[in-house]
């Protein structure tokens, strides 16, 4: 049974809004963590915090989610909607925290939780439309996963100084309008299936099919290098700027970069359609570890080229994500293609809690210029670990 045509045409681009403004709540807390340090006095180390405990949260929810089917037992866009209005909920509770380091931590940690109900079932919703193109559709997703991961830098761009709390309501505003557009314009599709249980169980199974585990490898040395970049961008924006005794809008600057990844999800997800998503994750994962190397050194150059540098880093650092999703997804056995997306997620999110935690522990050693350099064994490893794969596919002809 196929989608009638003229629905086609506005179910994902409603999808692509829904799940930008879902995700806007992931960076909320990011985004005001200067006005947060001045007006409460938190420490140094609260970056790092309130990254991971978002982290931790949607590591929590995914893998809450999986093993009780919760997807499969509700309709995903009123899942969605519920997922939104919740997480819209514990994101505004940030007005309330007071100056208790505990409680700021927890409502993140809540907010990724329920973001376990955004980003997947938007990708579930959106393979109920899509079953032949979804590849490309999920290229779209991911790319709207970035565009609102930046989005609270960008509310806290405007007049330069946007007071935090209008940032946090603001992103809490956008969730909800999200999470009430997919209810409202997106029915549940044609191609929508009752996902698999998760098994525990299949977990060693899943990890003894070689092209699987070598997807998975990749996956997890590219997000070593992902979220600890996107978090630390103001940080090396404020030391080059530091560096050079000049005015640079960090909040504008760190929408700008993040925001340009989503412009590498959709080319990646296009040439993956001739190169494969093996060939098109291994370039762009070469490119970004070539930037972790190169970090120092573009502290030298001029402003306009450094800005540039971050853009392009911006792109291709995260443009692999929807290539590494697609190749997981083909190299799973039918029956274990939901477990093996959900535990290979789940340990790539927790790999960024550590990647996150040591850039903030060496943030009080040594320099901004070489704060990163530590982010390229991540690449290093996912390079590796394709290289190997894409050898296999000429060999077996396995792998797209």
């Amino acid at each position: 049974m196929n989608s009638p045509q003229p629905v086609s045409r506005w179910i994902l681009p409603v999808i692509i809004v829904s799940q930008f403004a879902g995700t806007s709540l992931w960076f909320a807390g990011n985004a005001i963590v200067g006005e947060l340090q001045d007006e409460f006095l938190f420490g140094s180390q609260l970056l790092g915090l309130i990254t991971s405990s978002v982290q931790l949260g949607f590591i929590t929810g995914t893998l809450c989610f999986a093993f009780f089917a919760i997807s499969d037992m509700f309709s995903p866009r009123k899942l969605f909607l519920v997922s939104s209005f919740l997480g819209a909920i514990s994101n505004g509770m940030l007005l309330l925290i007071s100056g208790e380091m505990t409680l700021l931590l927890l409502v993140r940690f809540m907010t990724g939780f329920f973001l376990a109900g955004i980003y997947p079932i938007g990708m579930k919703i959106a393979s109920g439309w899509y079953n032949r193109k979804l590849g490309k559709a999920i290229g779209y997703l991911v790319g709207a996963l970035v565009l609102g991961t930046a989005f609270p830098h960008l509310l806290k761009s405007f007049g330069g100084m946007l007071p935090w709390r209008n940032v946090i309501l603001g992103t809490s505003i956008v969730a909800l309008c999200g999470g009430v557009l997919m209810y409202l314009f997106v029915p549940d599709g044609p191609y929508l299936q009752k996902g698999t249980r998760f098994d525990p169980g299949a977990i060693g199974k899943i990890f003894k099919i070689r092209s699987f585990r070598l997807a998975a490898l990749g996956y997890f040395g590219h997000m070593w290098e992902l979220y600890a970049l996107w978090a630390y961008i103001p940080v090396l924006i404020i030391t080059f700027s530091e560096s050079r005794e000049i005015e640079l809008n960090v909040s504008a600057w760190s929408f700008i970069i993040i925001a340009a990844g989503s412009a590498g999800c959709i080319i990646g997800g296009i040439r993956s359609q001739k190169l494969g998503s093996a060939k098109v994750a291994y370039i762009q994962l070469i490119s970004s570890g070539i930037c972790c190397l190169l970090i120092p050194l573009a502290f030298y150059i001029s402003t306009p080229l450094f800005l540039l540098f971050l853009i392009f880093w911006g792109v291709v650092v995260v443009g692999d994500s929807p290539q590494f999703s697609a190749i997981a997804a083909q190299t799973a056995p039918d029956n274990l293609v939901g477990t093996g997306l959900t535990i290979v997620n789940s340990i790539g999110f927790a790999i960024t809690i550590i990647s996150i935690q040591l850039v903030s522990f060496l943030s009080n050693a040594i320099s901004g210029k070489y704060l990163l350099l530590v982010l390229a064994v991540g690449p290093a490893f996912g390079i590796l670990a394709l290289k190997k794969l894409i050898v296999g596919r000429y060999e077996n002809n396995a792998i797209n």
